[in-house]
């Protein structure tokens, strides 16, 4: 037994050692492919993508290992019986890790390609769709490893979704309304127009902070009153819910300091700059975009607070929103740039909650 318990932690370090050679390996060949290329994108994308998963990676190549190499010794080799207690969780835990790695990868080339493409667009974009997208994504990412986990292991994942189909058509009749009701608790689940805490109003007058969110209604505390309003999910879905609390509005500073005086031709310039860089980015609120300069008479030169006002329904959608206005503070700075205006930036933008007029 401790021989066995020996080599099992001796070959799982060989193992993670050759993951670890193999990262290295595949870091050198982009490093290489760069050079031939010239361009220095596909090592580019190897550090913003793959080098912050390193980790991660050695785990999945491991995991990986062990699962071939039991299948190949206990199975092809030895053919035990006891192989499959041994398989499962193994293959389990690749799957598992290499759905997550597959996600986080994603994540990565989203924040590090995606988001610049979209800004690069000409189209207006939706920081509501790029969300929705990298849902979408992830969701995909798992469907297709539970299916394949499934037919690896003759698990007739259809055949049970078939099954539940034609009793799910059964129970629909008999429970329809209860059944509308926990839909719509998922649709509020999914969807997010609220959130627990957040002060809500609905069409009949209704109007408080929400207390719980069920599978079946809502608690919403009436204010005032302080009674308990329980409203069916299904009434909310099909209501127009104004969210007070989730209305969020951010302001955004930059600064910028000039080496030099700007002229007023310049001025121009700079804010036509900043209104093009900046109108294409969805939520941003371009009518109160506010550019001010102010001339430091001792430094002789042309100080400039550029003002942003960004608006969004959740915080997911306003780091989206943070992130391509950072994006598209990157382009102004290259632009101006190329238009021979040196200048550096004194702070990072400063983010400022703002409050809704209600």
């Amino acid at each position: 037994m401790l021989q066995a318990s020996l080599l099992v932690i001796s070959s799982s370090t060989l193992i993670f050692l050759i993951g670890r050679v193999l990262y290295s390996l595949i870091k050198i060949g982009s490093r290489l492919l760069s050079l031939n290329t010239g361009d220095g994108s596909v090592n580019q994308f190897f550090e913003q993508v793959f080098a912050p998963r390193l980790v991660l990676i050695i785990i999945v190549v491991t995991l990986a290992i062990l699962d071939l190499g039991s299948w190949v010794v206990f199975r092809l080799g030895l053919n035990v019986s006891w192989y499959s207690l041994l398989e499962l969780p193994l293959t389990l835990g690749f799957t598992i890790s290499l759905g997550w790695l597959l996600s986080r990868l994603f994540q990565g080339y989203f924040e590090s390609y995606i988001l610049k493409a979209a800004t690069k667009d000409s189209e207006k974009v939706d920081s509501e769709f790029l969300v929705l997208g990298k849902f979408f994504a992830n969701f995909a990412i798992v469907v297709i490893l539970i299916v394949v986990f499934a037919q690896t292991h003759n698990l007739n994942i259809f055949g049970v979704l078939a099954s539940l189909g034609i009793g799910g058509i059964a129970i629909a009749f008999s429970a329809q309304k209860v059944l509308e009701q926990l839909l719509g608790g998922v649709v509020i689940y999914v969807d997010r127009p609220f959130d627990i805490n957040d002060y809500i109003g609905l069409p009949d007058g209704t109007y408080g902070r929400v207390e719980s969110i069920g599978l079946r209604s809502t608690k919403i505390r009436i204010s005032g009153k302080g009674t308990l309003a329980i409203v069916p999910n299904n009434t909310i879905i099909q209501s127009t819910v104004e969210n007070f609390t989730g209305a969020k509005k951010v302001m955004a500073l930059l600064n910028l300091n000039f080496t030099r005086v700007i002229s007023d031709e310049e001025q121009a310039l700079i804010r036509q700059v900043v209104i093009d860089t900046t109108q294409d980015i969805s939520g941003l609120d371009g009518r109160r975009t506010d550019v001010v300069f102010r001339v430091d008479a001792e430094l002789k030169r042309t100080q400039t607070q550029i003002t942003f006002f960004i608006l969004g329904s959740g915080d997911t959608s306003m780091n989206i929103r943070r992130q391509l206005l950072s994006i598209a503070n990157q382009n102004l700075t290259n632009k101006l740039k190329t238009y021979g205006i040196e200048f550096d930036i004194e702070t990072p933008t400063i983010y400022v909650d703002s409050p809704i007029t209600i």
